[in-house]
C-alpha cells in the first residue's frame, strides 16, 4: 500500500540526492501497484522482465525528475508503459491471458460491487478479466484505481484528454461488476473503491535496483 504522499515526496527528493535507503522506500511504495499496472498490459509471464527494465530506467532517470509524489507516480507509470509497449511491439500482439470470464461469472452480488470488483484485483483471475478488457479501459482503472493517479495525470501517461480517461474507467469498471455478477448501476465509483492488496512476487528487488542507481550516479 502507498503511504502518506509527503512521505513519499520526501522519499524521493532524498532519492535524487543520491540516498539509497530513500530510493528503497520509493520502491517498496510504488512498485507492487506498477507491477499491477504492467500486468495489464504484457501479462504475467513478462510483467516481472518490464517492470524491472522500467524500475532501472527510473533509477537511472531520477534526478531529472521533478515533482511531488503524485507526479512521480505518473512519471514512474509513463516509463512502465513505454517498457510494456516496446515488449508489446516486439510480441507483435497484446497477450492473451490465461483465465476465462466464466471463473466470477455468478459471484453473489455485494452492496459494492465496483468495490467488490476492485478487491479481487489482487487475485490473479481478475488480473485476467482486467486485460481482456479493451485496452483503454484496462489502463484507465489500473490507473485511476491500482496506481492512484487522478484522471489528468492518467490522462497525461495515456496521451489522452482527462473526460475519456473518466469515461473508460467508468465503463472498465462497470464490466467488471457485471462479472462478478453484481448490478453495474449501483457501484460505487471510483472514490469509493479500497486499497490495492501488496502481489506476490517480484522479479527485481529494491537492493538490486539501488546498487544500479549508485552505479549509474557514478556513470554520469
Amino acid at each position: 500500500m502507498l503511504g502518506d504522499d509527503a512521505e513519499l515526496t520526501a522519499a524521493v527528493r532524498a532519492a535524487q540526492d543520491g540516498d539509497e535507503a530513500a530510493f528503497r522506500t520509493v520502491y517498496r511504495a510504488v512498485h507492487p501497484r506498477l507491477l499491477g499496472y504492467v500486468r495489464t498490459l504484457v501479462g504475467e509471464h513478462d510483467a516481472e522482465d518490464v517492470a524491472s527494465e522500467a524500475w532501472l530506467q527510473i533509477a537511472r532517470d531520477l534526478e531529472r525528475f521533478d515533482g511531488d509524489a503524485d507526479r512521480f507516480r505518473g512519471w514512474a507509470a509513463r516509463i512502465a508503459r513505454n517498457r510494456a509497449l516496446d515488449q508489446i511491439r516486439m510480441r507483435g500482439r497484446r497477450p492473451v491471458i490465461g483465465g476465462d470470464e466464466t471463473e466470477l461469472t455468478g459471484k453473489p452480488a455485494e452492496s459494492d460491487t465496483a468495490g467488490e470488483a476492485m478487491e479481487a484485483l489482487a487475485t490473479g483471475s481478475t488480473l485476467s478479466l482486467i486485460a481482456r478488457l479493451p485496452q483503454d479501459q484496462a489502463e484507465a482503472v489500473v490507473l485511476r484505481v491500482v496506481m492512484g493517479l487522478d484522471a489528468k495525470s492518467a490522462a497525461k501517461t495515456l496521451g489522452k484528454r482527462p473526460g475519456a480517461v473518466r469515461t473508460a474507467a467508468h465503463r472498465g469498471l462497470k464490466r467488471l461488476a457485471e462479472l462478478l455478477g453484481g448490478d453495474p448501476e449501483s457501484g460505487g465509483g471510483l472514490d469509493a473503491l479500497p486499497p490495492q492488496r501488496e502481489p506476490r512476487g517480484r522479479a527485481v528487488t529494491s537492493a538490486s535496483v539501488t546498487h544500479t542507481r549508485a552505479r549509474t550516479q557514478k556513470d554520469m
